[in-house]
């Protein structure tokens, strides 16, 4: 389980999009609710599952007004190229080492595989949900909608 629990301060963050566009967390912050979501691996089965789970759910996290940021160690070269194979309507963000996966504390599974974790944030930056499943992508997004009272 992550480090970072409901209840508590999500940690802020700075990274580039797949343009090289630098996003902040607390930019959100008294704005919207925020999903971060990490995943292992662009272009991948269950990966891109989730991916597309959050797209064609994506007006249902707009009318909660909420967004959502995808996170993983891919490039950004990678993240354009996964995002518009699948006409993703939301951030990817590169995280190159896992700075911030380790911040989150989202461990890697069998020592190999980068951990499947999404957080929901609420408005005042606070973790209102988490859920950690490395092969359900499905219940990441129902859970996510859950939180956010859809």
């Amino acid at each position: 389980m992550p480090t970072i629990q409901p209840g508590t301060p999500a940690p802020d963050f700075e990274l580039p999009d797949a343009d090289g566009k630098p996003v902040r967390l607390s930019e959100y912050r008294g704005k919207n609710a925020v999903v971060v979501y990490f995943y292992p691996k662009d272009d991948t089965g269950v990966c891109t599952k989730e991916a597309c789970t959050f797209r064609d759910d994506f007006a249902k996290f707009r009318n909660a007004g909420a967004v959502i940021l995808g996170i993983s160690d891919d490039s950004q070269e990678s993240h354009s190229a996964f995002s518009s194979k699948y006409r993703l309507p939301f951030p990817l963000l590169s995280d190159k080492g896992g700075r911030v996966r380790k911040l989150y504390g989202v461990t890697r599974k069998f020592g190999v595989l980068p951990g499947r974790v999404t957080f929901v944030i609420d408005r005042e930056g606070i973790v209102r949900h988490v859920c950690s499943a490395l092969f359900e992508s499905d219940q990441h997004v129902r859970e996510a909608l859950e939180a956010l009272g859809q």
